[in-house]
């Protein structure tokens, strides 16, 4: 395999809102690399996302919007229908917002990872995805997403940075997909672990239904609501360290 450059790790964070606390921010902020915020409309509010913004500053964590769909009550796991111009506005929209918080921290936007089913949709769809690329241009910074779609088919059409991910907490279908899921559930740290590890050495890795596929990276997600996400991380941290 030939020599690459480290890979982050990334973690969807501030997917809290009001009173209600969910994820485990303080302590993988500790673990992470890059942090992926949300901005309000699956998940956040002002309050969360300038307290996620100075936490990620502490402990020396880059930040990028994690713009999703309207949907607080379904988190932003359930599909709409929407045109290109809504998508290109709800990631405009988002990420200027959080981009307030990070002016006011002197932070430097990084990226931009849309959320749940926002980024299934950007994944399927060609014309939204061009919509979002639009979008994702105008802050000049990297798209996160999953290679071998219209994530980063698109991006190239574009011009715009692509970042491929690694998923440890979710199943891959056959067609290199991810099977995704509503509710959050527990990882093997193990697992995950070995999962990185395989994919590190070039290696293809095992579908839902044991076929191999090949997973083009340079950053791996851990998921920041599942139970156990800061062993799962350290898992994942301890395997690129080595």
């Amino acid at each position: 395999m030939a020599a690459r450059e480290r890979v982050l790790i990334n973690s969807d964070m501030g997917e809290a809102f009001g009173l209600h606390s969910f994820g485990n921010d303080p302590e993988l902020m500790q673990i992470i690399d890059l942090a992926n915020v949300a901005c309000g409309f699956h998940a956040g509010d002002p309050g969360v996302m300038r307290e996620t913004v100075a936490l990620a500053k502490k402990h020396d964590v880059r930040v990028g919007s994690h713009p999703g769909l309207p949907d607080l009550v379904g988190f932003g796991r359930r599909r709409m229908t929407m045109r290109p111009d809504e998508v290109e506005s709800l990631i405009l929209y988002q990420t200027g917002a959080l981009l307030g918080f990070l002016h006011a921290a002197d932070m430097p936007l990084n990226h931009v990872k849309p959320h749940g089913a926002l980024w299934g949709m950007l994944a399927d769809d060609a014309e939204l995805m061009r919509a979002a690329a639009r979008a994702v241009r105008v802050f000049d910074v990297p798209f996160l997403g999953l290679a071998g779609t219209q994530h980063d088919r698109v991006c190239a059409e574009e011009g715009v940075p692509f970042i491929g991910e690694l998923y440890v907490d979710m199943n891959y279908n056959p067609d290199g997909t991810l099977a995704l899921v509503r509710a959050a559930h527990q990882t093997d740290p193990q697992a995950a672990s070995d999962r990185v590890a395989t994919a590190l050495r070039g290696e293809p890795i095992a579908a839902a239904d044991g076929s191999l596929i090949d997973v083009r990276f340079a950053s791996v997600c851990v998921h920041s609501d599942s139970p156990n996400a800061p062993d799962v991380a350290r898992a994942v941290r301890a395997t690129i360290d080595a």
